[in-house]
């Protein structure tokens, strides 16, 4: 009689099958556990470089494109709309062009009207929408007219930027121009409300044509980071504002030809291996207004008429 063999596992070997069995699994879970918490690092450090680059780069583009100034859209061709005949006093004159939505004269503006030898630059003594008036000193037909040069306050100067109107801060930015070549000429104030880590503030950003009559409060709708720190202090222990300017003198008045940007921000969720906020400081140590820089070289050597000074209408949103 043939006796059958058993097939199957002893209890111990179930055990010991199980065992190591729990061991490789409570390996791998760990290794999952730990790859989820470093992807969390990665995402949360991700979303915070991409806010806040996303924010310094608008910074950029808007600081770098300050002072602009523009008659009307591009391509549109400014001419005046009657022959003006030259005389002692100022005379009333209409510009035409194919989109008159965007020119808006100021008094002050510099002008420079006609081509050849009949060129002259005149400035506007007082302005109503596209018309004003101005002393010619010669007879012009239908000619074209331009607003060469660039606003020499593009970037608001620290200080009294004019009468009761408080210049940029170390905590507000103010530039207006046409900054996105498009003919529209706009006022912007960037605000940096500095925070802590229990309470982190914001960047505002507030934009409006420049003859806006008023300056809109400030709302969350104007937010470009809401993560925003009190910056570390510098090397010598002085605090970092967010703004800094560099400042030159010129004919009546300054102007800025620098802005250094700093901007501390911290992760929106905490850290899932540490617990805490991750923090980063972004420093744009060297902005550049491009349209002031070159009014401000031109201005110094050639034609000081080419930095266009301040409308009365920027003048008056200055202020808080």
């Amino acid at each position: 009689m043939t006796r059958k063999k058993q097939v199957g596992f002893t209890l111990i070997e179930t055990m010991v099958g199980l065992a190591v069995l729990f061991v490789v699994g409570g390996i791998v879970m760990s290794g999952m556990v730990q790859l989820m918490r470093t992807q969390g690092t990665i995402a949360n450090r991700t979303d915070m470089h991409t806010s806040v680059r996303s924010a310094t780069e608008l910074l950029q583009q808007e600081i770098g494109q300050a002072g602009r100034i523009s008659l009307a859209g591009p391509g549109a061709n400014v001419t005046l709309a009657a022959a003006i005949a030259a005389g002692p006093n100022p005379t009333p004159f209409t510009l035409i062009a194919s989109d008159l939505s965007n020119v808006a004269l100021y008094p002050g503006e510099v002008l420079t009207v006609d081509l050849g030898i009949k060129q002259e630059v005149v400035t506007v003594a007082t302005a109503n929408g596209s018309s004003g008036t101005a002393l010619f000193q010669v007879p012009h037909a239908l000619a074209p007219v331009t607003a060469l040069g660039a606003f020499a306050t593009g970037i608001v100067p620290p200080g009294a930027a004019a009468p009761n109107s408080p210049g940029s801060t170390a905590t507000v930015l103010k530039l207006y121009g046409d900054i996105n070549g498009d003919g529209n000429m706009v006022y912007v104030e960037y605000t940096c409300v500095q925070g802590t880590a229990a309470a982190p503030g914001s960047l505002y950003r507030n934009a409006m044509a420049i003859t806006a009559g008023a300056k809109p409060a400030l709302d969350n709708t104007m937010i470009l980071l809401n993560n925003v720190l009190t910056n570390p202090n510098d090397a010598n222990g002085n605090p970092v504002p967010c703004f800094a300017y560099q400042v030159q003198p010129m004919v009546g008045g300054t102007c800025v030809t620098d802005v250094a940007v700093t901007l501390t921000v911290q992760t929106q969720n905490r850290d899932p291996q540490t617990n805490q906020f991750q923090q980063e400081t972004k420093a744009l140590l060297n902005v550049a207004p491009r349209n002031v820089v070159e009014v401000y070289d031109t201005s110094s050597l050639v034609d000081p008429l080419r930095a266009q000074v301040i409308p009365p209408s920027v003048s008056a949103l200055l202020g808080p």
